[in-house]
């Protein structure tokens, strides 16, 4: 009886108050948590959608701030609910709408289509209130996709249990997938397979109730994760090994010391197998010695000398935007004719193309910023020459050093990297931040000059400039004052608002006194008599935090946009290049992408009537990436063919054309980029699902090597 007693004790203790399931399965509830001292079980998932209790106490309080008393009354007032689904007492969770009566068990709501948002106040829908996701233009599609996460066939219906992507539409995956890759891959690192992207992605999956745990990635919290990178490489790779011992034996000194690449370290060779001496410690393997044959710079590390036999220090590279004469970045031809943006950067970039040398760029993997610091810094740097980049590690690095898909490709990816250096705000919208460690170091110049490289050389539209930051550089539009709204989003903008709005002279007196400390700085701590001096005061206050607080910033950061012209031009014609630097690049569509590429047909007639069906197949393929019924989007397909994912600043040089493969297997046929002249070469193949399953193929190969 005794035992009876206990087993039954311990049930109930095992089971949790709230939704009476014993279960312990962390992915699905959440962290099962036992309080022994007040005989108190919960899931943790549980706790956060009641909706009746919430975190009154601090973290180390409770269970993780939800106070004993708190969790022991919400029991009590949902042991009166009855669960919607299956009619037992105890429905904790309640449907957001406050119209909506449906109350559940968490566990229930799982099973029957709840969504629950794992963010803000925690809200749980029913399935006829749930949040749901479109596509941009409602169609069928033509035919099944697969699960961008399992990779199984899906029908390409959204659903409850159907997810795409809201950045690419093109990625498509099934509910419990998608959780499974969240609670792997964690905050940090979990983002959309195909596009890559995090922001929206991550939004739009909390709205959609997919958890995503706040840690790291499963595979970085494993024991020993990192143990492999304490291994080195120990095996001669020589064609004839020598050593009596095998290949792996290795001794302290001697023929039959194994010397690792100096460069890859991972290929080894004895002393004896490789025909070193005796006291010969640096070797490089063939791979390594024949991809730096021909570049001194990288072996050697020599500075070109400067013109007249000067060097030019770190210091003495900021005068270099006052003397003309022997500075290639001031523009030599600084008043041109007026036009467009793109027009003007097309005169500017006809400076450039007049240099036959070129400034080698080697990028490390994605480490694109830093390697353009170092360009900039370097002794020799010389805007007007073109980019030689070199990705190494990466898929880039069997490209030629010339290429101009590794240049699009690294100026893309700097000016991405750029907005957060210096600046600060939302997307979109932001302006220069205060930053001491950057005004030391003279970051601001270097972010102005590789803005500047970045628009004559081929990169994207900037687009993420805020109208105030532009009004500071470039006094457009003119005569136009700044406000609060143009401080941003901070503490402090809030308490110059609370000045601004005061209703009267006593609330205006204590506003001023909560923001006293910056008050003091702005220099405009003042007696008020009136409450018309609230006016003056925040006008004062905002033309200090955004001019006076920030002008040496902003004068550094002008004499870097002066590198090429580039801040003259704009300064001349600052109406023409407002919407480059502040407007984010229209979305392609369908028509515009298929405007860009000029069609080259065959000679022969017959050849050219079949070239004509794959054009009508490219359209409508373009169509179907625009809707979202394929697995790319528009921009992937303009990275294959171009290795750019908008049109430059400076316009596409030379203008994209699309020329045809005959293949004699249609069924191996597939497309084929050289984005070295802009040029897409599609199969000619007789039928459009062809057509279309060899493009996806293509365009996502590429795709997921960029992710890689």
């Amino acid at each position: 009886m005794k035992r009876r007693i206990r087993r039954s004790e311990q049930e109930y203790l095992d089971r949790c108050a709230l939704c009476k399931c014993s279960e312990n399965c962390p992915d699905k509830y959440g962290e099962k948590i036992t309080l022994k001292s007040q005989e108190l079980t919960v899931h943790y998932f549980c706790l956060l959608m009641s909706s009746g209790v919430y975190q009154r106490g601090e973290e180390n309080e409770g269970i993780y701030g939800f106070l004993v008393d708190d969790i022991k009354q919400e029991v009590r007032r949902s042991s009166r609910l009855k669960c919607a689904v299956c009619k037992k007492n105890g429905a904790s969770v309640g449907c957001y709408v406050k119209s909506c009566q449906k109350k559940v068990h968490f566990p229930c709501g799982k099973q029957h289509q709840f969504i629950f948002q794992f963010t803000d106040l925690f809200p749980s829908y029913c399935k006829d209130h749930s949040p749901t996701q479109s596509l941009p233009v409602s169609a069928c599609v033509s035919e099944p996709m697969s699960c961008s996460v399992c990779l199984d066939p899906i029908e390409p219906v959204l659903s409850y249990s159907i997810l795409k992507c809201p950045a690419c539409h093109g990625s498509w995956f099934h509910r419990d997938c998608v959780q499974n890759q969240a609670h792997s891959a964690g905050m940090f690192f979990f983002r959309c397979t195909l596009c890559n992207n995090k922001d929206m992605f991550q939004q739009e999956m909390l709205q959609m109730g997919v958890h995503i745990p706040e840690r790291d990635a499963a595979w970085e919290l494993e024991e020993n994760a990192y143990g492999e990178l304490l291994q080195v490489y120990q095996h001669c790779d020589a064609k004839k090994c020598l050593s009596h011992s095998g290949r792996t034996y290795s001794s302290r000194t001697g023929w039959f010391q194994i010397l690792r690449c100096a460069l890859c370290g991972s290929s080894g060779t004895h002393r004896k197998c490789g025909s070193l001496k005796l006291d010969e410690t640096n070797w490089a393997c063939e791979d390594c010695a024949g991809s730096v044959d021909g570049t001194a710079s990288l072996p050697r590390h020599t500075d070109s000398p400067q013109p007249g036999g000067q060097r030019r220090s770190r210091t003495s590279k900021r005068s270099l935007t006052l003397t003309p004469r022997q500075s290639p970045i001031v523009c030599k031809r600084p008043f041109l004719l007026g036009g467009s943006a793109r027009e003007i950067l097309q005169e500017l970039a006809s400076q450039t193309s007049q240099h036959q040398l070129s400034m080698p760029v080697v990028v490390n993997g994605n480490k694109v910023l830093e390697a353009a610091m170092e360009l900039v810094k370097r002794s020799d740097f010389n805007p007007s020459h073109a980019l030689a980049v070199r990705f190494t590690s990466s898929k880039h690095s069997s490209s030629p050093d010339t290429c101009p898909g590794n240049t699009r490709h690294f100026l893309r990816l700097l000016v991405q990297q750029l907005q957060n250096t210096v600046f600060e705000g939302p997307d979109g919208a932001k302006t220069l931040t205060l930053d001491a460690r950057a005004l030391r170091e003279d970051v601001y110049f270097d972010v102005g000059c590789l803005l500047s490289l970045s628009l004559v050389h081929g990169g994207p539209p900037l687009g993420f400039f805020s109208r105030a930051l532009y009004l500071c550089l470039f006094n457009f539009p003119r005569d136009t004052p700044l406000t609060v709204e143009d401080m941003g989003s901070t503490v402090f903008t809030d308490k110059v608002k609370k000045i601004q709005e005061s209703k009267s002279l006593e609330e205006l007196r204590e506003a001023m006194e909560s923001a006293s400390e910056y008050l003091e700085v702005a220099g405009c701590t003042r007696p008020v008599e009136s409450l018309s001096d609230k006016d003056t005061l925040v006008k004062d206050i905002v033309s200090f935090h955004l001019i006076t607080r920030m002008q040496l910033p902003v004068q550094r950061f002008c004499e870097g946009l002066k590198t090429l012209g580039v801040f003259d031009q704009v300064q001349m014609f600052p109406g023409a290049f407002v919407g480059l630097f502040c407007s984010s690049h229209d979305k392609l569509t369908a028509d515009t992408m298929a405007a860009l590429f000029t069609v080259q047909f065959s000679d022969q007639e017959e050849t050219a009537g079949k070239e004509t069906a794959v054009v009508t197949f490219w359209r409508h393929y373009l169509l179907e990436c625009e809707v979202g019924r394929c697995a790319t989007s528009l921009e992937d397909v303009l990275i294959f063919a171009t290795s750019a994912d908008v049109v430059p600043a400076v316009g596409f040089s030379p203008s994209p054309t699309l020329s045809f493969l005959h293949p004699l297997d249609p069924a191996g046929a597939f497309p084929v980029s050289q984005p070295s002249s802009n040029r897409l070469l599609l199969p000619v193949v007789p039928s459009y699902q062809a057509f279309k399953k060899h493009m996806e193929y293509a365009v996502c190969q590429l795709t997921v090597l960029q992710i890689i």
